[in-house]
């Protein structure tokens, strides 16, 4: 089965020192690397998702609720927006930014991002072939160019339709928000879902027992180690 890995939003807000810091967040971002690094073969795409924020409206809040609203983070083109320095992006495919002038939490909200304002991968010499894996012969940034063309920017789903994908496993950032938005939606999309657990970090993890549990319900593989 062709199997992809989503990581979501290791953004250098979300970790430590960050303007919406979750807790373990750079620990996570390092981990994901170190997983990477070990199973990228067991892969046909790694792509990642940033928050990108532009005007979002009410999602950001001088008095946020921390469930409809929040602190101010992920501004486009801002380092708060930028992958965490502990997460290694060498082997991403592809970004996929979210939320410019609205909320978004699930990955599949987002749309590819130029391969010109990304750090894509390094390792384009491993494209596969039609049973490998890795990268593809076309650019994120030709790829972009062409949905522009077609008058409409590229999503995840059909990027990952595109690649022949019928799995997909999720890592990041936050697990009770955005991954669990990611894996949701993964699952309507009718891919079989597993979210990595331990590669993610939460917002609330005194909570998070209940939104594990929920993903179960709703079809989506939870791994935990």
């Amino acid at each position: 089965m062709r199997t992809a890995l989503i990581v979501v939003d290791v953004q250098n807000d979300f970790c430590e020192g960050g303007s919406l810091a979750v807790t373990g967040g750079a620990a996570t971002a390092g981990a994901i690397s170190e997983f990477i690094e070990d199973h990228h073969p067991d892969y046909h795409a790694i792509v990642a998702t940033q928050d990108w924020h532009v005007d979002p409206g009410s999602h950001f809040s001088e008095t946020p609720d921390y469930v409809d609203s929040w602190p101010v983070h992920c501004v486009a083109d801002t380092d708060g927006a930028e992958p965490h320095a502990e997460f290694e992006t060498d082997r991403i495919e592809a970004w996929f930014r979210k939320g410019e002038f609205e909320a978004a939490y699930s990955g599949f909200e987002g749309v590819l991002a130029p391969e010109t304002s990304t750090p894509l991968g390094a390792f384009e010499e491993e494209s596969a072939d039609d049973d490998g894996f890795a990268n593809t012969e076309e650019s994120a940034e030709d790829e972009a160019r062409d949905a522009s063309a077609d008058g409409q920017a590229q999503g995840l789903d059909d990027w990952l339709q595109e690649r022949g994908i019928e799995a997909v496993d999720i890592v990041g950032i936050a697990t009770d928000h955005c991954v669990r938005a990611t894996a949701q939606d993964a699952v309507d999309a009718r891919y079989e879902t597993r979210v990595l657990a331990d590669l993610t970090a939460a917002v609330s993890p005194q909570n998070l027992e209940p939104v594990l549990e929920a993903l179960e319900d709703a079809g989506v593989e939870v791994v935990r180690d």
